[in-house]
């Protein structure tokens, strides 16, 4: 149940470390440096040519006098208020550190989104440094979590009854020039028809269905099982895109459903159409109805919604854009997580969020 003391407190600046300085952990910073409320103290890198720099720097803006470091120690010592965690690889005795130091964490790593998806083990150590520190760690981003997550309360809160929830993100991925990303095994693009992407099935499973669980939990329908499928779009011509070619005949789009079942039927699917080209021929033999890049949420029940989530920016901006998406919502929750009780903070137990624009 939401703590309704969780109120947001403007009455000082919230001082806060940025842990990794990724496309989104940057763009979050610069936020943070920007924001009339909050002030940026430290910034942890994994890269040691980054130590020493200036965070302004770092991400792309004028010196702020803040420098660099890669030691935890460096970061306790300055005593923040909270840590965006936002790391390319997840370490839970890092995390219990921050916490039993008195740090609040606000991650965009999707283990934390969730408590019940973690291992025993790790779910009680981090709830024991909450304890010791007195502090609370929540998990955010925009897929999974705003779509997953703060859209569906919202859209739910007029129904009484729902029959199913389908979520549909649509990612155009051919301006995008990251040829290991997208011709590598992580998508799979230019791939030969036929070869499922077993890396994209497990991670959409446990990025997922931990966050729709949250959900489905608190409608008093939590999931007996969940499934998954994939199936691909074929290219009918070559695809040249800035990133490379994929020669008519291979991959050139993926559809991966993840669907949650209650009582034996799908009451939660995320299907994530991802593309470099919708001149397709789909193995399924389905129609996808290919839209531009965003979201396409049905709710089936005694209210339906039909809801189109688009980004109306153009192709140049569309690269500069999409960081804000992940970044913005961690930097938003920061007030409330450092106002909550300790321990493990999900969706479900924030108020309604608000963002602090000056």
């Amino acid at each position: 149940m939401t703590d309704q003391t969780m109120r947001a407190d403007w009455s000082r600046p919230y001082r806060v470390v940025q842990w990794a300085t990724g496309n989104v952990g940057s763009r979050a910073m610069q936020r943070v440096i920007e924001h009339p409320d909050m002030e940026l103290v430290g910034v942890w890198v994994s890269n040691p040519d980054k130590v020493g720099q200036d965070a302004g720097t770092l991400c792309g803006i004028d010196p702020v006098g803040v420098k660099a470091t890669n030691s935890l120690d460096d970061v306790i010592a300055l005593k923040p208020d909270c840590v965006l965690y936002m790391p390319h690889v997840n370490r839970v005795e890092e995390v219990c550190r921050i916490l039993a130091a008195g740090i609040n964490i606000v991650s965009t790593r999707m283990e934390y989104q969730n408590p019940a998806g973690l291992s025993e083990a790790d779910r009680t150590a981090i709830e024991a440094a909450c304890q010791q520190g007195g502090t609370s760690i929540h998990a955010t981003g925009s897929s999974p979590g705003f779509i997953s997550e703060a859209v569906p309360i919202v859209l739910t809160s007029i129904a009484r009854r729902v029959d199913k929830l389908t979520i549909t993100e649509f990612a155009d991925t051919s301006s995008r020039n990251s040829p290991e990303m997208l011709f590598g095994p992580m998508m799979g693009f230019g791939e030969p028809a036929g070869r499922i992407n077993e890396g994209m099935m497990h991670h959409m499973i446990h990025s997922f269905s931990p966050s729709l669980n949250l959900i489905a939990e608190a409608w008093g329908m939590p999931f007996d099982d969940v499934q998954a499928r994939q199936a691909q779009g074929i290219a009918r011509n070559d695809v040249v895109i800035p990133a490379g070619t994929a020669k008519a005949g291979t991959v050139a789009a993926t559809k991966t459903v993840v669907s949650c079942m209650h009582k034996g039927k799908p009451l939660i699917e995320f299907q994530a159409i991802w593309y470099i080209s919708s001149d397709v021929d789909t193995t399924d033999g389905e129609e996808w109805n290919f839209r531009k890049s965003g979201w396409h949420v049905l709710v089936e029940g005694d209210t339906p919604l039909d809801i189109t989530i688009g980004y109306p920016v153009s192709d140049e901006d569309y690269p500069n854009f999409t960081p804000n998406l992940t970044a913005h919502r961690p930097v938003n929750c920061i007030p409330y997580v450092c106002a909550a009780k300790p321990g493990f903070v999900t969706t479900l137990d924030l108020p309604q969020v608000v963002a602090k624009l000056a």
